[in-house]
């Protein structure tokens, strides 16, 4: 064992050292208040419905929790891994911290090459997408990236009495008009074209065909998808959400000085420049500046054809048999993105049922796991640990 009060590093020896397997999981959480419309306090933990409720239920403690449960019965049982399981778990992935980031450092560093790491992300959902049936594991082959922008804006301050021209916050408010979902334009990644093409399968009749032809087609696949909703439109396309305001000294003031932070979650074949070119060139306004304070590039993506994925394929049978296993794209930053840059088999997948209310709930008001995905969510680890050879 390694680690510190906010992170944690557990190896549990196998029959073989070679080719390990890591499970990972993060400790923090965002904050809550009962005030943001909770039903119950979101730290006390409350157990009732069948479910229990409080921050951090889904993302990450709930993951978190069945990935020990399932350590624990298999130490019960007496069973030993054909090789080395290390359980990585960090202490501040809602800040973008260094705790991944140092485990993964090091592991490289005790020359340890891991076969399989899996971490936080997709989940079982119901009807993935308009028109396609039944219940779906989505496991994540790579995840978007990420980059925080703030733009300063200036303008003539004064007595608010004799507004003229262009205030630093109607010069703010102007840039961020220009900044619309048309910034980035859609297009399908190849996992999403993978994805596109085993829902089609499952959807069957004519959207089993539209579904089939956008997947070969990529460039139908983004302007469609775009269409479909929030969700199906930010796995084919760079988002940009404005997330913090500052600006003005007095109810009677004219500002000078104005801020606003911009969060954008980049899909493969973006980067972080290209990124911050084109907003600045949406923006055009030489008294708006566009400062790049963090980013990381698009991870790279896995292969949905390896032994690893068809390990988590088995083990979502076991405890989740209706559930089709679903290649797909995570929208979402992740401590993952620290392994990926080093190890090539990375995936996302909670393995937790999530309806879309329980989804829109992190980061949210009402965040709540059911008991009984929690004990599925077990069972998935134990044969995932049980099938290594």
């Amino acid at each position: 064992m390694s680690g510190s009060a906010s992170s944690a590093s557990y190896r549990w020896a196998g029959a073989s050292s070679q080719d390990p397997l890591v499970l990972m999981a993060h400790v923090d959480v965002v904050p809550a208040d009962q005030g943001d419309g909770w039903s119950a306090p979101p730290f006390d933990g409350r157990i009732a419905e069948g479910f229990v409720w409080g921050r951090g239920a889904l993302d990450d403690k709930g993951p978190l929790l069945v990935i020990l449960e399932a350590v624990e019965e298999l130490l019960r049982q007496g069973f030993s891994p054909a090789r080395d399981v290390y359980l990585s778990f960090g202490g501040d992935e809602e800040v973008f911290g260094r705790a991944a980031a140092a485990i993964a450092e090091t592991l490289a560093a005790r020359g340890v090459s891991p076969w399989l790491v899996l971490d936080e992300g997709g989940a079982v959902v119901d009807a993935p997408l308009p028109f396609v049936p039944g219940r779906a594991a989505m496991i994540g082959l790579g995840e978007k990236g990420i980059v925080t922008l703030r733009l300063r804006a200036r303008g003539d301050g004064g007595h608010a009495s004799a507004p003229r021209g262009h205030t630093a916050i109607s010069r703010l408010a102007r840039a961020i008009e220009r900044l619309n979902p048309a910034t980035f334009p859609p297009r399908a990644p190849q996992t999403i074209a993978r994805m596109l093409a085993v829902l089609g399968a499952r959807a069957g009749g004519v959207p089993g065909v539209v579904l089939r032809v956008l997947a070969s087609v990529p460039r139908l696949a983004g302007p469609v998808l775009a269409r479909m909703g929030s969700e199906p439109a930010a796995l084919v396309r760079t988002t940009l959400a404005a997330t913090r305001l500052s600006g003005g000294s007095a109810d009677n003031v004219l500002p000078s000085h104005a801020t606003a932070t911009l969060n954008l979650r980049l899909i493969p074949g973006d980067t972080v420049g290209t990124v911050v070119a084109r907003v600045r060139r949406r923006v055009r306004d030489p008294k708006v500046s566009v400062e790049l304070v963090d980013g990381s590039d698009p991870s790279p993506e896995s292969p949905a054809d390896s032994a690893a994925f068809a390990a988590l394929r088995a083990a979502v049978g076991a405890a989740f048999p209706d559930a089709l296993v679903v290649p797909y794209l995570m929208m979402q930053a992740s401590d993952a993105r620290h392994f990926h840059r080093r190890w090539p088999s990375v995936y996302r997948f909670a393995p937790l049922e999530m309806s879309a209310a329980q989804r829109a709930s992190i980061h949210g008001s009402d965040e709540r796991v059911e008991i009984a995905s929690l004990e599925r969510g077990r069972d998935f680890h134990m044969e995932l640990i049980r099938g290594l050879s």
